[in-house]
């Protein structure tokens, strides 16, 4: 039945890694559902049998038909899609009857809205039509709520009702009305009401639909407007609150300690706690983007209440900063030159030049570097001792060997700074010969 699954790995040598590691799996993929797909396609069997009868889950099969054999779905259902492509047809539209249900039931929602069968009950004319009474009437409830309303009130004032009480009973409004109270003012779902207030999770449910429409469909908008943004401690998209599970938490305890209150990098954090070095990261990137931004040197803030970019923030160190913490207290006491501090505290002389114009650079211009107005670091004492060479260069046609011996500087260093730290000056000079020439 899965035809052309061998034929998949032909040709596999032309592709990168990543993609001949996603066509082995789908081939697997394909076998394991193999002799599930086979029985959906020969028999008329339900799903729930055939993944018990080929051992493989019933949300994995169903997933996988899906995706891969919609055709066989919508054939076993008895829906045309000649002309089209079975991926688009949706099966069932969210808050829509499906297209089996709506065929199956429309001669007795038609019956149902006639005078022509006013005189019979839902469950009469569920019977002239071959469906089951309670199914259509939950049906009509959910898609069609207007009508048990009006067969009601017509039935009534022909003298035909039959005194049976529709709509909710006063001891199920009773029974349910705390779980109801508490979906509508917390983001629990309907199986942890029902858990929480002793009730039946499909009465509960079934009440919630026939009953409280209008809250059903406020929760769907939340879940839809939560697919995107996902915050801490808020309902997400599946309905569930989107946060950490108590094992979780209890799992990486010790490390989030550590990465708080110690200087600690991750790699050591998790040598010394013993918890996977991939899955703690992700755990921080999940749910203590707040712990990351703050050892980043950004701003705190409330991680429960937006998103945080890392990316637009500098990667910055604690353990980086307790290392330069003593050089960098020793230079603002007594001010010398980065050089001679680097070499006292063992440090990378480079390295450290480059952290302190990151992070300090107000120490660095009191130790006599400077930004000039090409935004280049200089010597303070070089700039003093070259800023009138410069200005004679820049604003006269006299060479620089003759401003170098009047001024008393050596031509070589002269030259050099210029040429290193102002090409305007040069540009300006050449400027001037060329007018003086003409």
């Amino acid at each position: 039945m899965v035809e052309g699954k061998s034929s998949e790995l032909k040709g596999i040598g032309d592709l990168s890694n990543k993609e001949k590691i996603a066509l082995q799996r789908r081939y697997v993929l394909h076998c394991k559902y193999e002799e599930a797909v086979e029985m959906y396609a020969d028999s008329k069997l339900p799903l729930c049998k055939i993944a018990v009868k080929c051992n493989v889950s019933l949300g994995g099969l169903g997933s996988y038909l899906r995706r891969y054999w919609r055709e066989l779905i919508l054939r076993r259902r008895g829906i045309s899609y000649e002309g089209k492509n079975p991926k688009d047809i949706k099966i069932v539209s969210s808050g829509q009857p499906s297209i089996v249900s709506k065929a199956k039931y429309a001669e007795a929602v038609e019956a149902c809205k006639s005078l022509d069968y006013i005189d019979l009950n839902v469950s009469q004319v569920a019977r002239k039509f071959n469906v089951n009474g309670t199914a259509l009437a939950n049906y009509m409830r959910l898609h069609y709520e207007e009508i048990p309303i009006w067969r009601e009130n017509v039935r009534r004032m022909l003298g035909i009702g039959d005194n049976v009480h529709r709509g909710v009973r006063p001891e199920c409004e009773e029974q349910y009305a705390l779980a109801v109270e508490m979906y509508k003012s917390t983001d629990k779902t309907i199986p942890e009401i029902a858990e929480i207030c002793q009730v039946s999770i499909g009465g509960l449910s079934q009440h919630m639909r026939f009953y409280h429409k209008e809250v059903i469909r406020k929760r769907k908008a939340e879940r839809k407007a939560a697919k995107k943004n996902r915050i801490i401690g808020k309902i997400c998209g599946n309905g569930q609150i989107h946060c950490p599970q108590q094992k979780t938490v209890e799992k990486y305890q010790e490390a989030l300690e550590l990465y708080k209150n110690s200087n600690l990098i991750i790699k050591e954090i998790v040598r010394k706690t013993g918890v996977p070095l991939e899955g703690f990261r992700n755990y921080l990137r999940v749910w203590h983007r707040d712990l990351m931004l703050e050892r980043r040197g950004g701003e705190k803030v409330d991680c429960k209440e937006e998103y945080i970019d890392l990316t637009k923030t500098k990667c910055y160190l604690k353990s980086t900063a307790a290392k330069y913490e003593a050089a960098i207290s020793s230079m603002k006491n007594n001010l010398r030159p980065v050089t001679q501090v680097a070499a006292e505290y063992a440090l990378n002389a480079d390295t450290f030049r480059s952290y302190l114009w990151e992070h300090e650079p107000d120490l660095v211009a009191q130790c006599g570097m400077v930004k000039n107005e090409n935004g280049k670091y200089i010597s303070r004492q070089a700039m003093e001792k070259y800023v009138e060479a410069v200005r004679l260069y820049e604003t006269t046609t006299e060479n620089l060997k003759s401003i170098a011996k009047r001024l008393g500087i050596v031509y070589n260093s002269l030259s050099g700074y210029i040429r290193r730290n102002c090409p305007d000056a040069k540009q300006k000079h050449e400027e001037l010969v060329r007018k003086e020439m003409k």
